[in-house]
């Protein structure tokens, strides 16, 4: 896929610049007390806007301490509302100051999956930690080319699986690991919304967002595929349907794809921007488990076969994420949602369309050297 740079992003999107930057002054460095990590939100689009920095909020081991944005507008509109120094607002074409900033140890990348391998790359050789929101990036070989600057850097790499952090998806895990229902036959995982409004979305540009609902919703439904059975994929075959081709014109309506596991379950995913679908149900030798809903921003919703009910305090989502990491970074607590996840990921993504591509031919999947569920 041809890579879109900043520049052309820029000039599609009337993005401007913003204010160049300076060395943070100590005194706001020192609002790092009790060690909470600084983080630079890059790309203040709604998820940024309504799901990470309200999260930052609430997070105990980081905070909101800089942005970097295109629109010069949003610069003073955040600043006000989160009292952000000027010296840590940046621009897609200052970014690269941001190493001198001391008050900045993580850069959370929010950009339009296009623009996710340049940024993480320059966060890392700025020195700073990084948080790579999902899909990781549009192809494997930017995956690795993101892994392999952040372990050149010698920084930390996690991708923005805000599920592996709350305790609803947490409890599928431990019932998958313990066996608690016996071994599992077969996951049935649904990740889907209705595209409405606005067919000039940056989602539906595949030179921006790499494919349609499969690079979105659909890597839920793969994620939601494997933790709902504790293994990795070993082949998948895939197809792909559209009811709305004028609106989808360039990118996937609607994909199903069809697993196989070592152990011998199967697995189905549906993904879709043509409906609302949000849906995990795993089946054991001995009962069943379901999320319904299983991967919107909460409150999650449980059950078992034999009458349980799962039901935990809500907590955002996106504060348990950071937080983790966070912790990761500062007291070595394992790194839950590591770079090679979403390599992972992507590989199975590329797997499905390459399936779609060949007519629905079965492609054999190996992932079992990655070390990584």
């Amino acid at each position: 896929m041809k890579k879109i740079s900043r520049r052309v992003f820029n000039s599609t999107f009337g993005l401007g610049l913003g204010l160049m930057v300076t060395k943070p002054k100590a005194c706001f460095s020192e609002v790092k007390k009790g060690k909470k990590l600084g983080i630079a939100l890059v790309g203040l689009g709604t998820y940024s806007e309504y799901e990470l920095a309200p999260s930052l909020q609430e997070t105990d081991y980081c905070y909101l301490a800089g942005i970097v944005t295109g629109t010069p507008k949003k610069e003073k509109i955040w600043a006000d509302k989160y009292k952000i120094p000027k010296e840590n607002i940046y621009n897609y074409d200052n970014f690269d100051a941001i190493a001198t900033n001391d008050a900045i140890d993580i850069v959370y990348v929010v950009l339009p999956n296009a623009m996710h391998a340049e940024f993480c790359i320059r966060a890392a050789k700025a020195g700073k930690h990084v948080i790579c929101e999902k899909p990781m990036a549009v192809s494997v070989q930017e995956c690795d080319d993101i892994i392999d600057a952040c372990k050149t850097a010698g920084v930390k790499l996690s991708v923005g699986y805000r599920l592996h952090s709350e305790p609803y998806t947490q409890e599928i895990m431990r019932l998958v690991r313990e066996k608690t229902y016996g071994a599992v036959r077969y996951v049935s995982a649904d990740a889907a919304y209705f595209s409405r409004t606005d067919p000039d979305q940056w989602r539906l540009n595949k030179a921006l967002s790499g494919g349609g609902a499969l690079m979105n919703m659909g890597v839920y439904a793969i994620q939601s595929a494997i933790y709902g059975t504790g293994q990795n994929p070993i082949s998948v075959t895939a197809q792909e349907f559209s009811t709305r081709p004028e609106y989808f014109k360039d990118t996937d309506e609607t994909i199903t794809a069809q697993f196989e596991f070592p152990n011998g379950a199967i697995g189905n995913i549906f993904t879709s921007h043509n409906t609302n679908i949000n849906r995990l149900f795993t089946s054991f030798d001995k009962g069943w488990v379901e999320l319904n809903p299983a991967n919107n921003y909460g409150p999650l919703s449980g059950r078992t076969s034999d009458g349980k009910e799962l039901k935990y305090p809500h907590e955002r989502q996106q504060k348990l994420q950071m937080d983790d990491f966070s912790k990761h970074i500062l007291k070595g607590t394992p790194n839950i949602v590591p770079g090679e996840m979403g390599k992972r990921d992507m590989i199975i993504v590329a797997a499905i369309y390459q399936s779609i591509k060949e007519g629905g031919k079965k492609i054999v999947l190996d992932l079992g050297s990655m070390g990584i569920l």
